[in-house]
């Protein structure tokens, strides 16, 4: 299949030698060609420029997008999208005044979660998140990890992972699936949370890594949840089975989970509303994405990610949905980019490289995702007619989208 799109108003994101990530100042620097074509045949971009020196092609139609701004498709590395069911209800006690931490004490939460994961046919909750994954592959999402950690027994993990990896199979979007069984203890282990990481260790790593299920592990490491030390044992369990770490950190408290990350090479630190000097100092130098998650600090009225910070420290920044029941129910990214905007202070250009380059470094794609490169997945986002791409986290209310290419389909 081939498609020719010609007079783009502008072309963002393009790089003729893509760098792996962006960090510090770097992030200031989104590459566009104005006035521009790009070409796709079957799943991979091909060619572009100018339209001063347009490619010729016979026997069919190019898409006219005069007024349209063409970008690759979005890169959310942290969600949760294959979950059962939903928590409205504990939307509502928080209206009221409970906290997150005191609604999982009740039992929401987490475990409300996982006790209808539990009671869902693997079936339905395949059914459930396909609907999602098409709502965010319309929305602009190109690749999109997806975690385990709402069954929290051996097997309710492993069919959440197995409906992830048949969702990368039958849809035209490229999707990473990371292992989470160190979500939350379960309620028959609350008095015993060794013997919980037991079983993580000694029967659900074994059997996700046997089955070939995840490449990633990720860790809650929090207080209440799990410690630095319970982290660092699931971490280095997993590195026996090549499970690369990606782990939730500091979304309540700084407990020294960011340095345990750098420790054991996570490939990102997600999360990060409270952070501490020793946190970006732990960061410097390291190959380990920070990764911010906005929409979980607009629902739950938390501390946003220091993003600002974090990038005029000379670091890298991710953005992602942090797509879940409890505190965001929502994949969209369009808003993530512009949350990171208006509340984190991320300039248009420093966003839209954080939500794509430096997103797909956080999921390991970087060599197929997240530029206009050619030679890289056909994954672009056309917008409607819009002034220019500072528009789109402006107008942050507005659907913006005309059409989305995965894998060079329109969806």
């Amino acid at each position: 299949m081939k498609i020719l799109l010609i007079n783009i108003k502008e072309l963002l994101q393009v790089r003729e030698n893509a760098p792996k990530l962006l960090l510090g100042t770097q992030m200031r620097d989104l590459p566009t060609i104005k006035n521009a074509w790009l070409y796709i045949e079957n799943d991979t971009i091909r060619d572009y420029g100018s339209m001063d020196n347009c490619i010729e092609l016979e026997g069919f139609k190019p898409i006219d997008c005069t007024g349209k701004i063409v970008m690759p498709a979005w890169c959310d590395s942290h969600s949760h999208l294959v979950y059962a069911g939903n928590r409205e209800q504990e939307f509502i006690d928080r209206i009221n005044g409970l906290s997150y931490q005191e609604i999982a004490e009740k039992g929401g939460g987490i475990l409300n979660s996982a006790k209808k994961l539990q009671e869902t046919s693997e079936a339905d909750l395949y059914k459930q998140s396909a609907e999602r994954l098409k709502e965010v592959m319309r929305l602009g999402t190109g690749a999109l990890e997806i975690k385990s950690g709402y069954g929290l027994t051996t097997e309710a993990e492993l069919k959440m992972l197995r409906v992830a990896k048949k969702l990368n199979e039958n849809f035209p979007i490229t999707i990473k699936t990371t292992f989470l069984g160190a979500h939350a203890v379960p309620s028959e282990y609350q008095n015993d949370k060794d013997g919980y990481l037991n079983l993580i260790c000694n029967e659900m790593l074994p059997k996700v890594a046997d089955q070939k299920l995840a490449e990633y592990v990720d860790v809650f490491c929090e207080e209440g949840y799990f410690s630095v030390s319970d982290t660092e044992r699931i971490l280095s369990e997993a590195k026996k089975y090549e499970l690369i770490p990606k782990i939730h950190v500091n979304q309540f408290n700084a407990i020294g989970g960011v340095a345990a990350g750098v420790k054991h090479n996570a490939l990102s630190v997600d999360h990060l509303e409270v952070l501490t000097p020793e946190d970006i100092n732990a960061l410097k130098g390291s190959d380990t994405m920070p990764v911010a998650l906005p929409s979980c600090s607009y629902f739950l009225s938390i501390p946003y990610t220091p993003g600002r910070e974090i990038i005029d420290n000379g670091l890298p920044l991710a953005l992602a949905t942090d797509y879940n029941p409890g505190s965001t129910p929502s994949g969209n990214m369009n808003f993530v980019v512009a949350t990171a905007c208006i509340k984190m202070k991320l300039t248009p250009a420093e966003a839209i490289n954080a939500a794509t380059i430096n997103g797909a470094y956080a999921m390991g794609l970087s060599d197929t995702h997240g530029s206009i490169t050619k030679g890289k997945k056909a994954n672009v986002i056309i917008t409607k007619k819009i002034p220019s791409y500072g528009y789109l986290p402006y107008a942050f209310g507005s659907y913006l989208i005309d059409t989305v290419i995965l894998n060079g389909e329109k969806i």
